[in-house]
């Protein structure tokens, strides 16, 4: 591909002028000189590299800057961080350099960039999962980092034409599960629709498409009804000699598509498609004084819905979104959401709060953001919550609607909906959460699993005696609760455990038994338990007592002395193979849970379908098969007990699975006794449990099945398809 090199570098010059132009914030003298050496620095660095797309790399640093100045509105660090975000990763250019020409600050954010640009790229969800969590670990460091990379992710994902359809596939699927949340939680409302509408876009093209040119198409009708709508209440704004201006706010592509789905109602079904936001100027000290007053106004002339007034000018989001929101019947007899809000709203609406927090200096105390990010530290830096269970109780608690409660100081604090008394102890503090013996709401004692509702004045009870239970997990809608919770239980269980372990070696060395790998193993055994750590707290806690650990020190000598005699009748016989009976059985699983691994049959005993078996888990060879009376057994049990795994032959041919198909359509007479006949009759499938339930002329069920395979599955769910009234089959 020929370049002309003096139109591209015109082009670059003028996209730097641009840079500087848009930029939120107002750039003083020394800013522009840092910008001005960020951006030398990165032309020189990214000089001889190029994009998929062909053209010079230098314009994707430069279009990730001026995202951070003009859409999120971070400061001349921040622009010149972005500007290099890719130096080090992908040039000569080393820390060091960038140390030496821009100092600590923009150091330590080109770092904590590099770094996320260095994780292990993995499509499994679990890695996905590890990497989420260690990008929100840097912002330990600095929350700048995190936020220069959704404005990075928001370009790639805007040029993302030039990569073949797999990679489009992944970043987008990425950016749904990992970006788009974390910029709405951040408070980057515009960037996070912006992300979902780009992902759907290749992740269903045709959903995208078509609701796409329908939004197009009904713009003009929207604009008449908004010109309408401006029309009839303009005079007395105005008389009020207020200043504000009246536009109106499609909903997003990708948030139209969610309704469709989880409604399952086509695009004209969609009645709130935009809504009309009414910003107007203020002084701080007027603004919410305004917005009731143009409440007022708009309700004066059309009809409000008062279960959908929303107020977030009195109790703003965690994230520190601000508007009052109405609902009332429109021109034309339609309901149409209102969105009442100041400038200064609306900027933080727009921007992102994060802009407006910390770095504007001495303009903004509120520290909605700062109380967050001290959360989710707290989140991240639990030991015990693994990748998975973080990622999901972050968008769980992302996504959950707010409520707002009161403590007995008249303290406003917010919570996800369906927190309970005891989450509202674990977010006032750690401390307190985990010596909570009671609470009171609104002055009655209530039990601790008592969710809350907004406006409820929330009292604890605490007690130095009072700890955290497992049942205490039942009562928990929160992930901070939860972790603390269960790394409370952890830390109890292990120094009972401790005590246990010591009070058991003393009980078996008084009855002639050294507690040994081995002995611990056939302990494990013997009272059925899965771990060292289980065995030593049973005893700790006196569940397993005096008595048994007597009785299990006589099964074990009585066992030692059988086998000691039959050693010395009879001479070891090496690969014997004769057996009384062949097994149909033809596969081998291992442990409780029966998974499959791969595995080799060891040539010492040949043990063959039937045999009793365990497996040898080794450095070279895998998982070695040996035969229960192997001659080596007891030497492999007694050297390397935590090597060993229980292994059993099973018949793949019958291997069965429990599956739960949900399905719905309209009620038949007869309807539940076709089911049952195709399943149990015709497809000979062991039906555990059903449910059935309607509603007027509709119908939804549950049935739980044992199947063979996924073949098994396919083929009955084609059957039952062909009854009159099913309409939608699926697997839970």
């Amino acid at each position: 591909m020929l370049v002309d090199e003096k139109i591209e570098n015109k082009e670059i010059a003028k996209q730097y002028k641009e840079l500087l132009k848009i930029s939120y914030q107002h750039l003083k003298l020394e800013d522009k000189k840092l910008i001005r050496l960020a951006f030398n620095t990165a032309v020189d660095a990214h000089k001889h590299q190029r994009r998929k797309s062909g053209e010079a790399y230098i314009f994707h640093p430069i279009s990730v800057a001026k995202i951070v100045a003009s859409e999120i509105g971070l400061d001349a660090t921040s622009i010149s961080a972005a500007l290099l975000h890719d130096t080090i990763e992908d040039t000569n250019y080393k820390l060091v350099d960038i140390e030496k020409l821009f100092g600590k600050n923009v150091t330590k954010i080109v770092s904590g960039l590099t770094k996320i640009s260095r994780l292990k790229k993995d499509t499994d969800i679990s890695h996905q999962a590890e990497n989420f969590r260690k990008m929100l670990l840097t912002i330990n460091d600095d929350i700048r980092v995190v936020i220069i990379k959704i404005a990075d992710r928001l370009h790639n994902m805007q040029t993302l034409d030039s990569m073949p359809e797999n990679k489009q596939i992944k970043a987008a699927s990425e950016t749904l599960y990992i970006y788009a949340p974390l910029a709405h939680r951040i408070g980057l409302y515009n960037i996070k629709t912006e992300l979902e509408d780009l992902s759907l876009k290749y992740t269903d093209s045709k959903r995208f498409t078509h609701i796409k040119s329908k939004i197009e198409d009904s713009k003009e009708e929207q604009e008449e009804y908004i010109k309408e709508f401006s029309n009839l209440i303009s005079e007395t704004l105005e008389k009020e000699k207020l200043k504000y201006f009246i536009k109106g706010r499609n909903k997003s592509i990708y948030s139209i598509h969610k309704k469709m789905q989880i409604q399952n109602i086509s695009y004209n079904q969609v009645f709130d498609k935009f809504a009309i936001r009414i910003v107007y100027k203020s002084s701080s000290k007027n603004e919410k004084f305004l917005a009731w007053k143009i409440y007022s106004i708009v309700t004066d002339h059309f009809t409000p819905n008062p279960t959908r007034l929303r107020d977030w000018i009195s109790s703003p989001k965690s994230n520190g979104y601000e508007s009052l929101h109405i609902t009332v019947m429109g021109p034309n007899k339609k309901w149409i959401e209102v969105q009442i809000r100041s400038e200064r709203m609306h900027e933080i609406a727009e921007k992102g709060y994060a802009a407006h927090y910390k770095y504007k200096v001495g303009k903004d105390n509120d520290n909605g953001l700062e109380n967050w990010l001290n959360r989710l530290k707290e989140l991240l830096e639990s030991k015990d919550s693994n990748a998975l269970d973080f990622v999901e109780n972050f968008k769980l608690n992302l996504y959950s609607d707010e409520i707002f409660v009161f403590t007995p100081a008249g303290e406003l604090k917010s919570l996800p909906q369906n927190s309970t008394a005891l989450d509202f102890a674990f977010n006032i503090h750690t401390e307190i959460g985990t010596k909570t013996r009671g609470a009171r709401v609104n002055g009655k004692l209530v039990p601790l699993s008592r969710k809350l509702r907004s406006g409820d004045s929330v009292e604890i009870i605490t007690s130095e005696k009072s700890k955290p239970t497992a049942n205490w997990l039942d009562f928990v809608a929160t992930s901070r609760a939860r972790n603390i919770i269960r790394t409370s239980i952890n830390e109890e269980k292990k120094r009972i455990a401790a005590e246990g372990k010591e009070l058991l070696r003393r009980k078996l060395k008084h009855l002639k038994i050294i507690m040994v790998d081995k002995t611990v193993n056939e302990m494990l055994d013997y009272f059925n338990v899965n771990s060292n750590l289980d065995l030593y707290y049973r005893v700790g806690i006196k569940t397993v007592d005096n008595k048994k650990i007597k009785d299990f020190a006589k099964y074990y000598n009585n066992r030692f002395l059988k086998f000691f005699n039959e050693r010395l009748r009879s001479k070891p016989k090496k690969n014997k193979i004769k057996k009384d009976f062949i097994s149909s059985n033809d596969k081998i699983v291992f442990g409780k849970e029966k998974n499959e691994f791969d595995y080799k049959l060891s040539e010492c005993c040949n043990p063959i379908s039937g045999d009793r078996i365990f497996g040898l888990s080794t450095l070279n060879d895998g998982i070695l098969v040996h035969k229960h009376d192997c001659d080596f057994a007891i030497s492999l049990q007694s050297n390397f007990a935590y090597r060993i795994i229980p292994a059993f032959w099973i018949d793949s041919n019958k291997q069965e699975f429990t599956v739960e198909l949900q399905m719905s359509g309209i009620d038949q007479k007869g309807l539940v006794n076709q089911v049952t006949r195709i399943i149990s009759n015709h497809m000979n499938i062991d039906i555990k449990k059903m449910n059935f339930y309607t509603e007027e002329d509709l119908f939804k069920g549950n049935i739980l099945i044992r199947v063979n395979n996924q073949d098994h599955i396919k083929k009955l769910t084609q059957k039952l398809l062909t009854i009159s009234g099913i309409e939608k089959i699926a697997r839970k």
